[in-house]
């Protein structure tokens, strides 16, 4: 009997590592298909989070009244007011820079300001500082007439006609 027995156990045993062995097999393809489950059950409900949220922001605005829609337009347009100086600023630091000819190191040093004013005075005291001067137009014989001859006859005649000629 002892032989049987001894031949059942091992029977047992062997049926048992079979029985771990497939679970430990089949344990990663379980765990992955049910993970991915999860992963899919999950993006339906935030999909369905993100339709709903959409409609409750919906539905909240329509029920504004319409001081709280007027209030939220003027919140609106004075932070677009309120960015006007900022993007005038940004404009006018390219322009100066391109138009001074300041190197992009310096600009990114000393021309901070957000305000036009103050970007002004930077322009001007960096320029003071590094010797550079504004560009000067110049305008050849600037202020200065002609001298042209009184024994001119085109302006002999134009005088004669009264339209000319001092």
């Amino acid at each position: 009997m002892s032989e049987q027995t001894a031949e059942v156990a091992a029977t047992e045993t062997e049926g048992t590592e079979q029985q771990t062995e497939q679970k430990q097999e089949l344990k990663p393809t379980e765990t992955v298909d049910f993970w991915k489950g999860k992963a899919r059950e999950q993006e339906k409900r935030a999909k369905d989070n993100a339709a709903a949220a959409k409609r409750l922001t919906e539905i909240e605005e329509s029920q504004k009244s319409e001081a709280e829609k007027a209030a939220d337009r003027i919140a609106k347009a004075e932070a677009e007011v309120a960015s006007v100086p900022a993007k005038v600023s940004e404009s006018l630091r390219a322009h100066f820079v391109e138009y001074h000819g300041i190197d992009a190191e310096d600009a990114e040093l000393f021309l901070t300001a957000t305000e036009p004013e103050l970007l002004l005075k930077q322009v001007t005291r960096l320029l003071g500082q590094s010797g550079k001067r504004t560009k000067q137009l110049h305008v050849p014989k600037e202020g200065t007439n002609p001298k042209g001859s009184d024994d001119d006859p085109r302006r002999e005649f134009l005088r004669g006609l009264g339209l000319g000629g001092h």
